[in-house]
C-alpha cells in the first residue's frame, strides 16, 4: 500500500511540475488517451471470443443448425461440449474449427441419417440431407460413424475415452 502512495505522490508532483510548463500537457494528454484507447480495445479483442457451452441439444433442421454454427465460427466462438449433441448438433464438429471445440466427460455425440417424415408419420431416410451432413463430418469422425454402422435411422453414440482421443478435454 505505501508503494501505491508513493506512486500518487509522484503523480501529484508531475501534473504540478506540468501546470507550470502547459506546453507538455496536450501532448501528455493526447499519449494518454491513446495509450488508454489502446489497452481497452486490447482487452476487448481478448474478451471478443466468448465460450458457448452445449449440454442438452437434441437436434432439430439442419439448416438452423449450419446457419448457428456457421455465425459462431466466424465469431470466433469457443464451444464445449458438456452433455447430449445429438442429430443436427452434431454439424459443429464440421463447421467449427477443431482446435476451437474441446469435451468434458459428460459429452455424448449422437450421430444418424437425416429424415423426414413419410407416410403415417413413419420415418423415412433423406439420402440428400444424410450426405450432406456426411460430407460435414472430419475425416475421424466418419471413421468412427463407419466402425460403428453408418448413418440409419437408430442413433450411434460416441463418448468417454474414444471421444477424448478425438477432442481435446476441457480444462
Amino acid at each position: 500500500m505505501l508503494r501505491g502512495l508513493n506512486y500518487i505522490a509522484e503523480l501529484r508532483y508531475m501534473l504540478t511540475s506540468l501546470r507550470r510548463n502547459s506546453a507538455l500537457v496536450l501532448p501528455l494528454r493526447i499519449a494518454c488517451t491513446v495509450a488508454l484507447s489502446l489497452i481497452l480495445v486490447w482487452r476487448l479483442v481478448e474478451n471478443a471470443a466468448a465460450v458457448v457451452r452445449i449440454t442438452d441439444d437434441r437436434g432439430g433442421n439442419i439448416g438452423a443448425y449450419w446457419s448457428r454454427y456457421m455465425a459462431l465460427r466466424d465469431a470466433g466462438e469457443e464451444i464445449i461440449i458438456d452433455g447430449v449433441c445429438s442429430s443436427a448438433c452434431t454439424l459443429v464438429l464440421g463447421i467449427v474449427p477443431h482446435d476451437r471445440i474441446c469435451v468434458t466427460q459428460n459429452a455424448v455425440l449422437g450421430f444418424h441419417a437425416a429424415w423426414r417424415p413419410g407416410f403415417l408419420g413413419f420415418e423415412i431416410i433423406n439420402d440428400p440431407a444424410t450426405r450432406t451432413l456426411w460430407n460435414i463430418y472430419p475425416m475421424p469422425i466418419q471413421r468412427w460413424i463407419s466402425r460403428n454402422g453408418g448413418l440409419g435411422l437408430a442413433t450411434i453414440y460416441l463418448s468417454g475415452p474414444e471421444l477424448l482421443r478425438m477432442y481435446r478435454q476441457c480444462r
